[in-house]
């Protein structure tokens, strides 16, 4: 057990905050043991997996938890299924990775998303027309009430845009130690309908892609649009893409004809990043913070020296003048802390 630990190698955005107690654990009996310190103690948690996903805006009085459980382990159901069961510890793009290598598909417009597979059902984490619940099938969890596993089926996750039960009411009482998912051995569906994978795989000269060139091109496209949180502190995408009822786009696009939304039953998703950019935050810098020049939902810590104060207060920023000038409020994707 450590005390008065730097998080700061422990967050992409990089910025500096301390825990007051520090744990490792590599081991679901090491975890309950770490847990049950805390309780003597009546500590606060904080479960740390790849820390993409979180901004830390002060020192966090409690225990940070870093779960380092790995191992992947896999289960025929046919000629054409198979479960595979990845640990939370094990870092997600990897994860993808060593499921190509097998020719496992489902997961491949999911590649180069940072993060672990721990967190992947916390926040349905999706891209280029996939989300986790389309392959998911269980994730084992530890209930902090009383140190006692359970699972969670996929209708029991109730997943959403960005969301599940465990950013909802089992917010705090759980922690995701695996995640088993189902995949295709043959006969994969591609998808290649979104984005600009279409594009990239034309590119590269691609007519007929694989699982594998599926990833290709989405790593292409992400490499080229998004920072290497290694390079340059930031957490991905830090907002929702907003969903607006019919009638209030309709409105919208009468003022701002250029207007784009993705229209879902009676609601309509607006692109995040096109309001960003309308209201001139695309590339632009205060103080130590910037929104990035080539993806303007990517909040970034331009100098590495801001805090997470700084981000957030810079956030919040966007937030006010996109509700200002449209009517709507923008959500923040990533965990404030």
């Amino acid at each position: 057990m450590l005390e008065n630990f730097s998080l700061k190698p422990y967050n992409t955005f990089g910025v500096e905050a301390r825990s007051r107690y520090f744990a490792e654990v590599n081991s679901i009996e090491e975890l309950k043991d770490t847990l049950t310190f805390a309780q003597d103690r009546s500590l606060q948690l904080l479960f740390l997996g790849g820390g993409s996903n979180i901004l830390l805006t002060k020192d966090f009085d409690g225990l940070a938890i870093k779960l380092n459980l790995k191992g992947i382990s896999e289960e025929n159901i046919n000629d054409h299924e198979v479960l595979i069961t990845a640990k939370a510890g094990e870092n997600w793009h990897e994860f993808v990775m060593y499921c190509l290598q097998k020719n496992y598909g489902g997961l491949e417009n999911l590649s180069l998303i940072p993060g672990n597979v721990g967190t992947s059902p916390m926040q349905n984490i999706g891209a280029y027309g996939t989300e986790i619940k389309d392959v998911f099938v269980s994730c084992q969890v530890l209930d902090l009430k009383n140190l006692e596993l359970t699972t969670f089926d996929l209708e029991q996750c109730r997943f959403g845009y960005r969301d599940s039960i465990f950013k909802q009411e089992g917010k705090g009482r759980y922690v995701i130690l695996e995640v088993t998912f189902k995949l295709t051995q043959r006969e994969h569906h591609i998808k290649t309908e979104y984005g600009a994978i279409k594009s990239e795989l034309e590119n590269l000269g691609i007519a007929n892609p694989t699982i594998q060139d599926v990833s290709k091109a989405v790593i292409n496209i992400r490499q080229s649009k998004l920072p290497d949180p290694k390079e340059i502190g930031n957490a991905g995408s830090f907002f929702k893409n907003p969903t607006i009822p019919s009638a209030q786009f309709e409105d919208l696009k009468q003022k701002f004809e250029n207007i784009q939304g993705y229209p879902n039953g009676a609601m309509v998703k607006v692109p995040a990043g096109w309001l960003i950019e309308q209201c001139g935050w695309k590339g632009r810098q205060i103080g130590n913070v910037a929104s990035h020049k080539l993806q303007s939902l990517v909040i970034i810590n331009a100098t590495g020296n801001a805090t997470g104060k700084e981000i957030f207060d810079f956030s919040t920023e966007i937030i006010n003048s996109i509700k200002e000038k449209f009517g709507i409020e923008l959500e923040r994707e990533v965990n404030i802390i």
